[in-house]
């Protein structure tokens, strides 16, 4: 039997580890904290009796589960990231466990006066009776990706010590760096040995998925020329206020706070700079790759159209491919996602069908040859000081994989 003290105990250890990631660091990982997660993980595999424990020089952790049938079965891989979001601290988390939760408001922290308001985030409410996990207000949680984490090492935890549930080989992996877009690049697939793939990484209980955005980041230079205010008039370029006009020339209904579903859209998440030289990122998003594609010829006319208007080379623009839709490679071979519904089916999950609307591990892995769709982790609001998860959701994925695990076995004999 699982055992949810357990399982409990696990995820605060690791939440409690600072791994944010660095996306302006070059470095592979980003960050050196990375490396506390991944020692304390490659023990604990190695403790719990896993085979083939390596942590790569690129901290890649890797274990395997070998094969408990005398048949031969194709051998499935679990994978999940050890770093947390760079967008909200991740030092000191202090989580709070609220049991039976009650439906309503949950009070994070009451000198700050931040609540997790169930009527603004009202998906929490069908979690009612159930024990929540949130923070305390001044961090981000890390359920994105511990929560996977310890759905993984709590599965093969539990297949050892029930070697009655039989399967074929297992291979797990932890990546860094996925929060920034890295968590793959130095992924080696055929070490791996995978057939195929699951990351445990989605969001509310159910979601299963197979379609992710296409994506790229975009960087914006304005330049800019400074001279005295008081003598600027048809000499000044403020490449602050100018760059207003790239941002104006996009279209306005096109962001993050409009779009849903399968639409796609341009999302300026920086802007640094002076009068000389001020920068904009962007990232670049859609499912339908023809329209990612034109998003991006999008910004270079616009880039384009606006040096012309200004008689000189006042913008720039660079464009950096950073995954694509994985669709594309999942479809071949859709009975692994029919393997995984089964296996929530078990648990009496209704399996939830949605398009990502961001990217996972599983996305490049899929275009390096591991299909690799993604299974519910459980948090919710991740990334922020809202972010929660149902102690419950953990322990139902968790049982996912053991079941994926055991239904695999069966259908190869």
């Amino acid at each position: 039997m699982i055992s949810m003290q357990n399982i409990l105990e696990r995820f605060i250890r690791y939440v409690k580890i600072d791994t944010q990631s660095d996306p302006k660091n070059p470095a592979f990982p980003s960050t050196e904290k990375q490396w506390v997660l991944a020692r304390l993980l490659e023990q604990e595999l190695l403790d719990l009796g896993l085979s083939e424990v390596h942590l790569s020089e690129q901290c890649y952790l890797t274990a395997t589960l070998p094969s408990n049938v005398d048949h031969v079965v194709p051998v499935v891989g679990f994978v999940a990231h050890i770093d947390t979001s760079p967008d909200f601290s991740g030092n000191n988390v202090n989580p709070l466990i609220h049991r039976n939760y009650d439906g309503g408001n949950i009070v994070l922290n009451a000198d700050r006066q931040i609540i997790l308001d169930a009527t603004y985030f009202e998906d929490i409410q069908q979690y009612k009776g159930q024990t929540i996990i949130t923070t305390d207000g001044t961090t981000l949680l890390g359920a994105d990706d511990k929560a996977g984490i310890t759905e993984i090492v709590s599965a093969m935890e539990y297949l050892i010590n029930n070697p009655e549930v039989k399967h074929g080989k297992i291979r797990i992996c932890f990546t860094p760096d996925e929060e920034v877009g890295k968590g793959a690049h130095q992924f080696d697939v055929d070490h791996f040995g995978a057939h195929w793939a699951y990351t445990m990484d989605g969001s509310q209980i159910g979601e299963l998925e197979y379609e992710n955005f296409n994506a790229a980041k975009a960087t914006v230079t304005v330049k800019g020329i400074n001279v005295h205010p008081g003598y600027a008039k048809h000499k000044m370029i403020n490449a602050i206020t100018i760059s207003q006009q790239f941002i104006n020339g996009l279209p306005s209904h096109e962001v993050p706070e409009l779009t849903e579903g399968q639409e796609g859209f341009y999302h300026l998440h920086n802007l640094t700079g002076d009068i000389e030289k001020t920068t904009l990122e962007y990232i670049i998003r859609d499912h339908d790759i023809e329209k990612f594609k034109e998003r991006k010829e999008t910004m270079f006319s616009l880039v384009s159209s606006l040096n012309k208007k200004m008689g000189k080379e006042i913008f720039s623009i660079d464009i950096e491919d950073q995954y694509f839709n994985m669709k594309e490679k999942i479809a071949p071979v859709m009975h692994i996602v029919n393997i995984a519904a089964e296996a929530m089916k078990k648990e009496n999950i209704n399996p939830i069908y949605k398009a990502i609307r961001g990217g996972t591990d599983g996305s490049q892995l899929s275009f390096m040859g591991l299909p690799c769709p993604n299974i519910f982790a459980g948090g919710h609001n991740f990334h922020g000081k809202y972010e929660y998860v149902p102690l419950e959701s953990i322990v139902k994925a968790t049982k996912v994989i053991i079941n994926i695990a055991e239904i695999t076995a069966n259908k190869y004999q």
